[in-house]
């Protein structure tokens, strides 16, 4: 079925669905159920008037682990597949919650919000800038609610980190620093190999370019390999990047400058493991630093955010595994320390958001915005070059190699985004 077709035959579900009403039950379709896919459904499974309907990977083994966690639950069966498509076309289903490798996440939102059904997909938004943008207008056009799995939007104590910032209380903000410090494996070097059984490869795939199977681009190794995974700057950066940008009051920024490469690990690994990238804007920049090979952290959390003003300063993170923020004077004296670790409450904002029809606190705009910093800085690491950004186009001027890298090249697939901009979409 050519994605024409499919679109074609999901039309009137498309009607259908924006019509129903999901104030008695929700009803969500699970897409990808690797790690994140799995703990999306434990939660789930712990909130009223929401129904699991359907599972859906393309690795049997995984359909097989989340069908025995709803066993383990005592929750209703769920429809399994392989195929996105069947949830799509099913007018029961109101929602989805995409936990894919990073190159479907644009894809599958995009069909979801044709197909009329509202998106929570995991972090980063997008493979690509371009993509980005692209999931920003199917949003907009159909009218659907999609929120980015950014959950710091919802969690209480950055919360009240941000408003103490905006306070006023440390001055004129100025600067932030989001680093993401910690110790990663090594992943070796592996042959390509045979698709294991029970892997639909090709749907895996999906609409990035045939390349054969090999054990180091699949199961979350597929993060560290450009093909399908945006590094851990997408991967975990891409958290503190976006409490960095919230709380600078920013959006685009007009130059990434900086280094990224591998200068620890001897492995498959394509992605960067260290990162050092100021983005700069009108009046205020942010420094990305990034070291995957330390067992030490910094400031005593693996990943934080530094927001510094002309009279103090506010780190956020999770220390002692316990999420809050800390407030430095002026002469750099810590004087208070909120550790509350309350949970984040971004999976019910989300189906608060389906039901009222309000925007989440991750809306797909600012999921972009915060994609959109580490793309850029593995731009600059890929190029091994500084770039500047025009944020009308969303391109990178004047540097016709860097500015490719905003956007990527797909095969004949029924999933391929249409873009009015891109002969091969």
């Amino acid at each position: 079925m050519t994605r024409r077709e499919f679109l074609a035959a999901t039309s009137t579900v498309a009607l259908a669905a924006r019509s129903a009403s999901p104030n008695d039950q929700i009803v969500v379709g699970m897409i990808g159920l690797g790690g994140r896919g799995r703990a999306l459904l434990q939660k789930l499974l712990t909130l009223k008037d929401v129904r699991i309907g359907y599972l859906c990977d393309p690795d049997q083994s995984a359909l097989e682990r989340a069908e025995a966690i709803l066993r383990e639950q005592s929750a209703p069966a769920a429809r399994t597949t392989t195929d996105m498509r069947r949830i799509f076309e099913d007018p029961e289903v109101h929602a989805v919650f995409i936990a894919t490798p990073d190159h479907w996440h644009a894809p599958a939102t995009i069909l979801a919000c044709e197909a009329g059904k509202d998106v929570y997909v995991e972090k980063p938004a997008s493979h690509n800038i371009r993509e980005g943008r692209l999931m920003i207008e199917a949003a907009r056009r159909t009218g659907r609610i999609v929120q980015v799995g950014m959950q710091s939007r919802s969690r209480p104590c950055v919360l009240r980190a941000i408003e103490f910032v905006r306070s006023g209380k440390i001055g004129k903000v100025l600067m932030a620093k989001a680093w993401n410090v910690q110790l990663r494996r090594n992943i070796g070097h592996k042959p390509d190999g045979p698709v294991p059984p029970g892997v639909d490869y090709e749907m895996w795939l999906g609409p990035a370019p045939w390349i054969p199977f090999n054990e180091n681009r699949f199961h979350y190794n597929w993060h560290w390999h450009w093909h399908f995974g945006t590094g851990d700057a997408g991967n975990d950066g891409v958290h503190q990047i976006d409490i960095a940008r919230w709380a600078l009051g920013v959006d685009y920024p007009l130059k990434a400058s900086g280094m990224g490469r591998k200068i620890f690990f001897d492995d498959d690994q394509q992605t960067p493991d260290t990162m050092n990238v100021t983005f700069e804007y009108t009046d205020k920049a942010m420094i990305w630093e990034m070291r995957i090979w330390n067992p030490y952290g910094m400031e005593g959390v693996d990943n934080g955010v530094a927001i510094y003003g002309t009279e103090g300063m506010v780190q956020i993170g999770r220390w002692d595994r316990r999420w809050g923020y800390k407030v430095f004077d002026r002469k750099g004296t810590l004087v208070f320390h909120d550790d509350r670790n309350e949970p984040d409450e971004h999976v019910e904002n989300f189906l608060s958001c389906v039901r009222s029809r309000k925007t989440p606190n991750a809306d797909i705009l600012d999921g972009h915005l915060s994609a959109l910093h580490a793309h850029l800085a593995n731009i600059v690491a890929r190029v091994g070059r500084n770039v500047t950004f025009d944020p009308e186009t969303e391109t990178i001027p004047n540097d016709p190699e860097a500015n490719r890298l905003t956007r990527r090249t797909y095969r004949e697939h029924w999933a391929t985004p249409r873009d009015p901009l891109c002969a091969c979409a």
